[in-house]
């Protein structure tokens, strides 16, 4: 697989989300020690005071992104590697993803 960096990453996550949901989300790198890893949530408006996504976005997320589940309550974590961010884009272009991430930290 070609490399992939992260800032475009995180921009063909965005634009895959918003055309398959028609709603925009929330896709964020890290910053300091987390800088690679990438997060993705409702945006903050859609978000209660605890920062927080609804029952129906967790729902939608989790579905969007192929997890068999809803979206973790604060939203999904991608790690920082070439094939975190691949399983990502592959998720959400609604895709079967071509490679899993594994884990590289104890």
């Amino acid at each position: 697989m070609d490399y992939i960096d992260r800032d475009a990453a995180i921009k063909l996550v965005r634009e895959a989300l918003k055309k398959r949901s028609g709603k925009v989300w929330s896709v964020t790198g890290g910053r300091g020690t987390a800088w690679g890893w990438i997060t993705i949530s409702a945006p903050p408006k859609r978000l209660s005071e605890c920062d927080r996504m609804s029952d129906s976005d967790r729902k939608e997320l989790g579905g969007l992104l192929g997890l068999g589940r809803s979206a973790y309550i604060q939203g999904e974590n991608y790690a920082s590697s070439n094939d975190y961010y691949q399983e990502l884009i592959d998720r959400a272009q609604g895709r079967v993803p071509r490679v899993i991430g594994k884990p590289y930290w104890d």
